[in-house]
């Protein structure tokens, strides 16, 4: 389909050009790499007026728009929709980052903008284009008619039917040893398994895969030990710990015990604390850890390593290699720029938030009512309570309905976050994560009185729209694990404990699969049916929390029968039957009906293309 001719509007030239002197510290930091062709060949324009808008860089060739923007997008949701609507009607594709993204994460920032290059790439048919070696840019960033013309004499004619500015990838294929690192490609590895992470879910699923003797590898892009978020875990956790063999490692370690959850309201009026060993075995789910999360995902590798699995650290996956509709391995680079191809029967995608697969397919969908905004940072010396009660999780709450985190960790070391609306957090046109979480702490006095003793430390992280799902949990060759499939809101501190379960799962399916060669997605129905049976059950259990007109004492003094419902999926025990729950529930607040989502792609040829419109960040 033929897409419009994009209007300029003249009046927004002059706009432009004053912009262009008043950028951001991050739209600047940005500007330097994608100024001169600098980030896969392509040339970025700053501050391009499109329609009635301008986009902070556009790179015409590719009709591909780059926003840089001071706040959570979800502070201006009808403004932002609109803009995205306007850009989709004039066949321009937009990736927004906040300011924070790009001044603390721009290796992720880039590789996004490189991830959607690519894929427009492949729609369009053309070869991948790597950076020309092209003299400095002249100052102000864009490069003078010599440079471009001396760019153009030295690029490789285009063949018929090839896109503009097409280059000879000989030396890729060849591997000609006269050519740079980042050009070459190594012959092709293959395995039984890929895996895409090394995170709990795809640790998981490589441990419970190597025992049953197949051989797996594992690709992760950072080099572990690693920062992450994440690290109270549910006391149904134990289960898949145990099926990975890591119990006892996890009583010997320095990981806080968590015996119990309180809950204390805006006043600082604290409950008495839930311990899990009323209704547990206090020798296995009645105690679970509160983890620092780099030290316990080292743990988790480290396991997989020792059960066989091959590990392969600073390699990150570029793309899936596909063949019809069917995947057939992936390419990735290593540290030093090298590609190689490794091929396997089947790819899991255990690429956690990031979600490599459904981000390129245009299959992630944000959940329709759950859009926080967290803002989190780590204490040293704040207050904590004592004896069995030291590692307790507490749930603080703040004015509607948004809530604290507080989690004691070793050395000393507490997290502590915020977790609301956006438009609740900026309520005062307050928009910089250390004076939101600062005002905040105001609201809550038991939050406020034990993180008075003690002294914040890093960073202030925020992030925002929690919670998504991918409309499909693979296709022939693909599946996809843990957070990468799907992410609900935090509150329940789910995460983990959904993540290591899937990749349990995930492993012993895969396994069936090897073991009767067939990879079709109706192999993996039963896998995508009971994973989507437990995360719809703990979503009804957040939509509730999160309902003004429900508590969960007004439940259970009312249904106190049902108490143990409620304990067993807050717990984690999230595959069983909760309908009388949900029936009960229903006299205080709306239950969310099921997401269509989940099922296996099964005519994948037709389907699986990569996404032609914004990416549901």
């Amino acid at each position: 389909m033929r897409l419009p001719i994009i209007p300029y509007n003249p009046k927004l030239k002059e706009r432009a050009r004053e912009l262009r002197k008043k950028m951001t510290l991050a739209e600047t930091l940005l500007w330097k790499r994608l100024k001169g062709k600098q980030l896969c060949g392509y040339d970025f324009d700053r501050q391009r007026p499109i329609g009635r808008r301008i986009v902070d860089f556009y790179c015409k060739e590719l009709k591909l728009a780059v926003d840089v923007d001071g706040s959570v997008h979800d502070f201006r949701r009808k403004e932002d929709e609109q803009r995205q609507r306007e850009l989709e009607t004039l066949g321009v594709t937009l990736l927004r980052f906040w300011n924070y993204e790009v001044k603390n994460n721009m290796a992720s920032v880039t590789g996004r903008i490189e991830e959607r290059i690519r894929c427009e790439e492949q729609r369009r048919g053309w070869p991948r284009r790597e950076v020309e070696p092209t003299p400095d840019p002249s100052e102000g960033g864009e490069r003078s008619s010599r440079d471009r013309a001396t760019s153009e004499r030295t690029r490789t004619s285009s063949p018929p039917g090839r896109g503009p500015g097409w280059v000879q990838h000989d030396a890729v294929k060849s591997n000609d040893p006269s050519s740079t690192p980042s050009e070459q490609t190594n012959a092709i590895n293959c395995c039984d398994v890929l895996i895409i992470g090394g995170g709990p879910a795809g640790s998981a699923a490589a441990t419970v895969l190597a025992g049953h003797g197949h051989k797996v590898l594992l690709l992760e892009r950072e080099k572990f030990p690693r920062y992450h978020i994440g690290e109270s875990l549910l006391p149904f956790t134990f289960q898949p710990l145990q099926r990975l063999g890591l119990i006892e490692k996890m009583r010997k370690s320095a990981f806080i015990k968590k015996y119990s959850v309180q809950f204390v309201s805006p006043s600082g009026k604290a409950s008495q604390p839930f311990y899990f060993f009323t209704r547990y075995d206090r020798d296995t789910v009645a105690q679970t850890w509160q983890v620092l999360r780099s030290e316990f995902d080292v743990m988790l590798l480290d396991n997989a390593r020792e059960k066989g699995a091959s590990v392969k650290e600073e390699t990150t996956v570029k793309e899936l290699m596909k063949e019809g509709g069917r995947v057939v391995g992936v390419r990735a680079q290593d540290k030093g720029g090298k590609i190689t191809e490794y091929r396997a029967p089947i790819t899991l995608d255990c690429s956690g938030r990031e979600a490599f697969s459904a981000v390129r397919h245009n299959w992630r969908v944000g959940d329709p009512e759950l859009h926080k905004v967290a803002v989190w940072t780590y204490y040293k010396g704040a207050k904590r309570d004592e004896g069995i009660d030291a590692g307790t999780t507490t749930v603080a709450f703040v004015p509607e309905k948004g809530w604290f985190w507080y989690i004691p960790l070793h050395d000393d070391i507490v997290s502590v976050g915020v977790v609301a609306e956006g438009k609740y957090l900026t309520r005062d046109g307050v928009k910089e994560p250390e004076q939101i979480f600062k005002r905040e702490i105001e609201q809550n006095l038991w939050i406020k009185e034990y993180v008075s003793c003690g002294t914040q430390f890093g960073p202030f992280y925020i992030t925002g729209e929690f919670s998504f799902h991918s409309r499909y949990c693979g296709v022939e060759g693909l599946l996809l694990v843990g957070d990468a499939y799907c992410f609900l809101d935090p509150v329940f501190s789910s995460g983990v404990m959904l993540a290591l379960k899937s990749g349990a799962m995930a492993g012993d399916a895969v396994h069936e699969a090897l073991l009767a060669r067939d990879f079709s997605p109706e192999r993996f129905a039963d896998y995508a049916t009971k994973l989507r049976e437990g995360i719809e059950n703990m979503r009804k259990l957040v939509y509730a929390f999160y309902n003004p007109n429900f508590s969960f004492r007004e439940l259970t003094d009312k249904h106190p029968d049902l108490a143990g419902d409620v304990t067993d999926c807050l717990s984690g025990d999230v595959n069983k039957d909760f309908s009388r729950l949900w029936t009960a529930i229903e006299e205080f607040a709306d239950v969310p009906k099921p997401l269509p989502y989940g099922q296996p792609l099964a005519n994948a040829k037709a389907q699986m293309q990569p996404a032609q419109v914004p990416l549901n960040r």
